[in-house]
């Protein structure tokens, strides 16, 4: 990147400037950090710490030596559950054309197939899943789409001998230590007027990126490492995970800060920080807003959404208080089985040897040896367990289920083994209703992803590319695209089908819907196209998925279409579906493509209607 002349004025002001708001929006987001560390730290099992009076993450100790602070995770297994729940959510994109023109169905065409080409390429499933442990953690988490020039194929070299490449889109997933709006109270990215990504980068890494030396610090930082914090039971500790904060050395900063289009920047502001210097000053570079505007390069994910705050909430945050009580009930019930078994000796002053009474206690065989005349020492009645503790164990668990929304239903002895299908499938339905808001925002950050990277693409992919995607009969399929190709403008991207069914679900409506005929046709037949449509909603895979010969038809004839768009005489082969030929040439002459051509070429009618004709007559034949 290059320093804009146009917005560069005085370099250390500028840094000082980005580098002061930073330190701002840092202190002003602590408060969000801080119960972020203390989600991650639940999770991993470190659960006796707490936010000091200091604005620190502290560990409580014992109290006593004796004391139980045994850790009865609850919180993990209730995120993996739901973890699992939400990566079932596939979204398929399903890209509609503006009008029935066939220009725009074309287009809609060649940009579902450069998504379907980048879906593994950029391994956005994989993208997903990692945001969605991140949304679960700390409530949200962002992905950032941009354009990497060092990416790509080859397409020349430059003066200097090195190799100019055409450049790729990088999707990268965000963590929300990184992003820093202006305002925490806007409930989106929309009502964000600037936006900070800051990142630590080692001074090498730094010089690879932008060419530059930077001094470098020692950096703060957070890191996973297993410290003894003074869990466990009577007379021992156990070892946990927790989140601690480490140093990064020789390590610089580099502050992005990118601001909306307005009235002194028409098309915004990027300006980029390394260390003490200045990278980059300039516009936003990337096309990706509404109706081709600049706009961040960020799409937002929550997990549970919180009005008037651009932070989302976790169910982790939700479910920390009833994590410590359990603990406290738990650990207060084993210490009274500790008494109950050990038990608590009274003995009289003076009438044993204590140091040997304390260190093996009354053990089976003992010799006890008391002074003549005194009390033998004696276990004090102990009193039984309080039925309260188990009550209260009892709705802590209830409150666990309540509060994450979430429950395996086949593990719990409340469901009668007699229930019905149907009120199983109602139980079931009702159990998944609490991740529907965390389902949307996944289907609208993909979305939001993959709009991003067609608008990219028609920004940047000038020259014509190749790509491939795995077609019918699991062939590769190669096409070529450029910009011209996608039109980002007229482009709805639709989830297809309900990341929250299962496979098994989706199989019984389909065999219903066969039961009752909604899939067959007029004459009572499955089609050729519907038979590879059932077989793959099925999920059986692409070898079943044959291609239908009306399909390939029907794609031929497109050909011819655009071939003799171009004024080129296509032959009719003896081969070709006559009739379904002819469909699609009259239905290609009737749109608004067929229309504009005809203006500009005289004999374009001639050459469309004598090759129907040739249909025609050897339909007659």
């Amino acid at each position: 990147m290059k320093k804009d002349k146009l917005l560069f004025k005085d370099e250390k002001a500028i840094v000082k400037e980005v580098v002061d708001d930073f330190k701002r929006r840092a202190e002003a987001r602590k408060s969000f950090d801080l119960i972020w560390q203390i989600n991650m730290n639940f999770l991993m099992g470190n659960q006796y710490c707490n936010i000091g009076y200091g604005g620190q993450i502290e560990e409580a100790d014992r109290q006593f030596f004796w004391q139980e602070r045994e850790v009865y995770n609850h919180i993990a297994p209730i995120y993996d559950v739901r973890f699992a729940k939400l990566t079932k959510i596939k979204p398929d994109i399903n890209i509609i054309p503006a009008t029935n023109d066939e220009r725009d169905k074309q287009t809609a065409k060649v940009s579902k197939k450069i998504y379907k080409s980048l879906k593994n390429k950029l391994e956005i499933e994989n993208k997903i899943n990692q945001g969605i442990k991140w949304s679960e953690v700390c409530g949200t988490v962002f992905y950032k789409i941009g354009w990497n020039v060092n990416l790509g194929q080859v397409v020349g070299i430059n003066d200097e001998g090195q190799k100019i490449k055409s450049g790729e889109v990088e999707l990268s997933v965000v963590s929300p230590f990184e992003i820093y709006p202006d305002s925490s109270v806007c409930e989106n990215l929309r009502e964000c007027q600037s936006l900070i990504h800051a990142k630590a980068y080692t001074t090498a890494q730094i010089k690879s990126m932008y060419g530059i030396d930077v001094k470098g610090d020692k950096i703060n930082t957070f890191s996973l490492d297993n410290v003894s914090v003074g869990v466990g039971g009577l007379g021992f500790n156990g070892t946990v995970p927790k989140i601690i904060e480490t140093t990064k050395d020789d390590s610089a900063i580099v502050i992005e800060r990118y601001c909306r289009p307005n009235a002194q920047y028409p098309n915004g502001r990027l300006t980029i920080v390394a260390g003490d210097k200045l990278v980059f000053d300039g516009e936003l570079p990337y096309e990706c807003g509404e109706d081709g505007t600049r706009d961040f390069p960020f799409v937002r994910q929550t997990s549970i959404e919180e009005p008037g705050c651009f932070w989302g909430t976790s169910v982790i945050e939700r479910l920390v208080p009833v994590q410590r009580a359990f603990n406290a009930v738990k650990n207060r019930k084993h210490e009274f089985i500790n008494r109950l078994s050990l038990g608590v000796l009274s003995v009289e002053d003076g009438s044993v040897d204590l140091d040997n009474l304390e260190d093996e206690g009354l053990c089976p065989g003992k010799v006890l040896v008391y002074r003549q005349g005194a009390n033998e020492p004696k276990y004090l009645q102990s009193e039984a367990i309080p039925t309260g503790l188990s009550d209260e164990e009892t709705n802590l668990l209830d409150e666990f289920n309540k509060i994450s929304g979430v429950n395996d239903l086949l593990s719990t002895s409340t469901i009668s083994s007699n229930i019905s299908g149907n009120a199983l499938e109602l139980l079931i339905s009702q159990d998944e209703t609490r991740l529907n808001a965390s389902i949307e925002s996944i289907k609208f950050a993909t979305k939001e992803i993959a709009r991003k990277i067609l608008k990219l693409y028609k920004q940047y992919a000038l020259f014509p590319r190749i790509a491939k995607i795995i077609g019918e009969n699991g062939q590769i399929e190669m096409f070529y695209f450029s910009s011209s190709d996608i039109s980002s403008d007229d482009i709805e991207l639709e989830n297809q089908t309900d990341g929250s069914q299962t496979m098994a679900q989706r199989r019984d409506m389909l065999f219903s819907l066969l039961d009752k005929g909604i899939l067959y046709d007029e004459s009572g037949n499955l089609s050729n196209r519907m038979k590879c449509k059932i077989l793959e909603m099925l999920g059986l895979g692409i070898w079943e998925n044959a291609q239908d010969i009306r399909e390939l038809h029907i794609k031929r004839a497109g050909n011819e279409n655009l071939k003799m768009l171009d004024g080129v005489s296509c032959k009719v082969s003896e081969i070709d579906d006559n009739e379904l030929h002819v469909n699609e040439h009259i239905a290609f002459m009737l749109g608004e493509d067929y229309e504009r051509a005809k203006t500009k070429n005289a004999n374009l009618e001639k050459i469309f209607l004598e090759h129907i004709r040739a249909h025609k007559k050897n339909m007659e034949g």
